[in-house]
């Protein structure tokens, strides 16, 4: 029996341990084979998410393109079928001052503080957003990054109550001229204005900064054309609005800027002459 068992127990314990060897053998490729496939699934993953978020902000580009290309048709619309009426800043100025028809400006607050017509009644359809909810930071980096720290254009948002403002300010049958800035917001508050059973509507083709200085009697700190400029762009005078000033005033004016010019570029030298020296004085202190 003993000679029978030797056998049987050798090839046991050897038949254990090769199973064992086998198997740790196995779990072993197994682990490695299930960590390379973990391994290589997350990039195809984190490529996935990255394709995912390009093409989303695509969809959301692609449809405000398609948005604001069906937005211009029905305004192209309101004003071929004569819904709504087209006047030149000079003709609103003249109804405004001889058959004291009402002006409705619907620009942002940023824009009508800095010059506004005279008795003319402020409604902004879009408004400076001041709000620091979770949802508006990100508009507002992406605004600023995007050339906000240039044009100095804030980030915006529909004004809710605006038609219920109008609504309280004049009737339904009111011969109301709508104005803005450059004549886009404009036409879309004259879109909602008619929907909302505004009939006698008048727009001003290129907005105010088609205005010259005679066609409109002008209130506030700076010319009316020069109400929807800002950031960096206005501090340097490279909008379009100041070289065509530039170009009545002549050199005084184009002075005025070619120093606060030289004054940025010697500001950044000193800037960076400043870092370097900071930078050499840490270093020395840090140094034993």
């Amino acid at each position: 029996m003993e000679a029978l068992s030797l056998p049987l127990n050798t090839l046991t314990k050897t038949s254990v341990k090769k199973f064992a060897l086998s198997a740790a053998s196995n779990y072993s490729s197994l682990s490695t084979l299930q960590l390379n496939l973990s391994f290589r699934a997350r990039p195809l993953s984190l490529r996935k998410a990255v394709l995912r978020v390009h093409l989303e902000r695509d969809d959301y580009e692609l449809k405000q393109t398609r948005d604001m290309a069906a937005a211009r048709k029905r305004w192209e619309s309101l004003i071929r079928d004569r819904k709504v009426k087209v006047l030149t800043p000079r003709e609103a100025g003249y109804a405004v001052q001889l058959s004291n028809k009402p002006l409705l400006d619907v620009r942002p607050s940023n824009e009508r503080k800095k010059a506004w017509v005279r008795d003319s009644t402020w409604i902004p359809i879009f408004d400076v957003d001041n709000t620091f909810d979770f949802g508006v930071i990100p508009r507002k980096i992406m605004n600023f990054v995007m050339g906000g720290w240039w044009s100095g254009i804030p980030t915006l948002s529909y004004h809710g109550q605006f038609l219920a403002m109008v609504e309280d300010k004049f009737p339904k049958d009111s011969e109301l001229i709508v104005a803005c800035q450059k004549g886009l917001r404009s036409l879309a508050a004259c879109e909602l204005l008619y929907n909302a059973g505004y009939k006698n509507l008048f727009w001003i083709r290129g907005g105010f900064e088609a205005a010259e200085d005679e066609d409109l009697i002008v209130e506030g700190p700076v010319p009316l054309k020069f109400a929807g400029i800002g950031g960096v762009s206005e501090f340097l005078g490279w909008t379009d609005q100041q070289r065509a000033a530039a170009a009545k005033e002549g050199w005084g004016y184009r002075l005025v800027f070619s120093v606060r010019l030289i004054r940025v570029f010697l500001l950044a030298d000193a800037l960076y002459i400043g870092i370097q020296q900071l930078g050499r004085y840490l270093e020395d202190i840090m140094t034993p």
